[in-house]
């Protein structure tokens, strides 16, 4: 495999937390400290576009899928609807004043991970929260929906990992997963696993359709991992560590396929927060602390 650092996005001011497809596939948007909102274009790199700006740092991007709107979680202030075409703010919702750590979508629902440990479940339509999911008082970090068990996984600081049902919200299993907060977890594309890793370094495999039982256990990076995601094909995944490199492994065996850092590749020199896999020429995006994206070429 050979990995080729295609462009470097900056403009940044601050740490960059979220990254989210657009509409258009050569298009991408941006987020994190400073607050502002950008869309870019893979294949012009040097056209980035403020969409928004907040007055806070947000974590949490999302973009949904049937009105083209643009979800914002701003910390300590709740969520911003925005219109990218028009660059304008068309709803907003006072959702809470801790951060908002996720935003996911099944339907009409809108998950929303919160730092004091709820789960909001919010009408898109309607823009209300349906519930509350209060399930730890600890951190509600991030969230992956699985449509074929129809189940909600989300991950917590307290080190676990809840199942709950998707359409009664259900609390259905508590998974101990970790030994530290969980900061990332995916569905596999076929939905029969569900990974999670985070502070504890560890990417771990859990068999979603035999009650969650661990399938793999592999020591996966130095640091905390903050991002994983596989790739459009599904063959591939992408673990981004607060190490300061990004892990490409088989998306079956788990195997380590190739070390993406500064020494051997000019990566980021500081925390990886976010992973992007485009469907643009398969390119892999990486967020960091550094104030940059990085475009990644695999072949």
């Amino acid at each position: 495999m050979i990995i080729e650092k295609l462009d470097t996005f900056g403009g940044h001011r601050d740490s960059v937390y979220a990254l989210e497809r657009g509409p258009q596939p050569e298009q991408f948007f941006s987020t994190g400290g400073d607050g502002m909102v950008v869309r870019w274009q893979l294949d012009r790199p040097d056209l980035g576009e403020l969409v928004a700006r907040v007055p806070a740092s947000v974590y949490a991007l999302a973009l949904h899928p049937t009105s083209g709107l643009l979800w914002v979680g701003q910390n300590y202030e709740g969520l911003h609807l925005i219109d990218p075409a028009q660059k304008q703010e068309v709803a907003s919702l006072k959702l809470t004043s801790a951060a908002i750590f996720d935003i996911k979508f099944y339907r009409n629902d809108a998950f929303a991970a919160l730092a004091d440990g709820v789960v909001a479940v919010i009408d898109t339509e309607l823009l209300v929260v349906r519930k509350h999911l209060k399930a730890s008082d600890q951190s509600a970090r991030c969230i992956a929906v699985n449509p074929v068990e129809r189940e909600l996984a989300v991950g917590y600081s307290d080190n676990s990992v809840r199942i709950f049902d998707l359409v009664s919200y259900d609390l259905k299993r508590v998974i101990p997963a970790h030994t530290n907060s969980v900061f990332t977890v995916v569905y596999s594309p076929d939905f029969r696993f569900l990974l999670t890793a985070g502070r504890d370094a560890h990417l771990k495999v859990w068999d979603a359709e035999n009650q969650y039982v661990l399938s793999q256990d592999v020591v996966a990076h130095m640091f905390a991992i903050n991002h994983l995601v596989y790739n459009p094909e599904g063959n591939l995944l992408a673990t981004a560590s607060m190490d300061k490199s990004i892990k490409i492994w088989d998306a079956e065996t788990f195997r380590l396929l190739k070390v993406v850092d500064r020494a051997r590749h000019a990566g980021h020199g500081t925390s990886i927060n976010r992973l992007l896999w485009t469907a643009y020429d398969n390119q892999l995006l990486s967020a960091s602390d550094d104030r940059t994206i990085s475009v990644w070429k695999l072949s």
